[in-house]
């Protein structure tokens, strides 16, 4: 694990396909997958483990510590919002990482309400707890097609400023950052926004959300309940041709332009994928199978 502080985009990692490394994500209450993804998922590979619900912790734990004895990297969500005091977080992250080894963890704001102390994820990083707990890789969430809950508060410049002082706080305190982005469907938002926060002087590395392969109808569930984009809108508009509900939808499309873009576009930092297996595990795979 670099414990360098800096990251540059300019010598990010630009070589390699971009599958040939790329992360994929599980719940709090899907501790029984882990027995499918030891049969399908390299040793080592890095599992995020999504926190829903406050109540959710708990189960978050047991997840990342199947997973860690399964031989992968559990990487669990640390949504600041849900967390109810500066206590709660501490015995949290001594649990992750006593009991599960955790070394890396996606901060984000979360969704919800706040219950405690952290309206924003820069509030929970300022702790100091995740670098006290031996934490050296943290994720930071990317929004190339915006984030209604911050702009509608605060306008759209605040969400340039949070990044920039996340990865200010991150060069200070000697954490290797990066930036995940939540599902897409589009690659065209992803180059649009990465070219204006370079220009802007937001250098973290980038790994874009890609859906698995699922119905349109599972997709067209997911976009309504969390996508707000040109993109979102497109898969929700595909959803109202009914004869096309329970066809399947596989992201080669959206891949391929993202290899494009990598490739021709290295200054953008652009390092792999984040699969959401919206339709499953088994599809997932077996897509990544036919693609590799």
């Amino acid at each position: 694990m670099a414990d360098s502080p800096s990251v540059n985009v300019h010598t990010a990692m630009a070589g390699g396909r971009l599958l040939d490394d790329f992360s994929v994500e599980i719940t709090a209450h899907h501790g029984e997958k882990v027995d499918l993804l030891r049969g399908r998922l390299r040793a080592g590979s890095r599992v995020f483990i999504a926190l829903i619900a406050p109540g959710d912790a708990r189960a978050q734990i047991d997840t990342a510590r199947r997973l860690a004895r399964a031989g992968f990297r559990p990487v669990p969500h640390l949504p600041a919002r849900l967390v109810p005091s500066r206590e709660a977080l501490n015995e949290r992250l001594e649990q992750l990482t006593g009991e599960a080894g955790v070394e890396e963890v996606l901060a984000i704001g979360g969704g919800l309400e706040t219950q405690g102390p952290f309206p924003a994820t820069i509030d929970l990083l300022r702790t100091g707890l995740i670098e006290a707990h031996g934490i050296r890789r943290v994720g930071f969430a990317g929004h190339p097609e915006g984030n209604p809950d911050i702009t509608r508060a605060e306008g759209e410049e605040a969400l340039l400023e949070a990044l920039l002082a996340k990865q200010a706080y991150a060069r200070e305190n000697g954490l290797e950052a990066y930036l995940l982005t939540q599902f897409l469907f589009e690659a065209e938002a992803v180059a649009g926004w990465l070219a204006e926060i370079r220009r802007q002087g937001v250098e973290l590395p980038l790994h874009v959300g890609v859906p698995g392969p699922a119905t349109i109808k599972t997709l067209a569930k997911y976009a309504l309940l969390c996508g707000i984009g040109a993109s979102a809108r497109m898969i929700r508009k595909q959803a109202l041709n009914v004869s096309r509900l329970m066809s399947v939808s596989a992201p080669d499309e959206l891949v391929d332009a993202l290899e494009r873009l990598k490739r021709a576009s290295p200054q953008l930092g652009i390092e792999g994928v984040h699969f959401y297996p919206f339709g499953g595990f088994d599809r997932l795979f077996d897509w990544l199978a036919k693609r590799r």
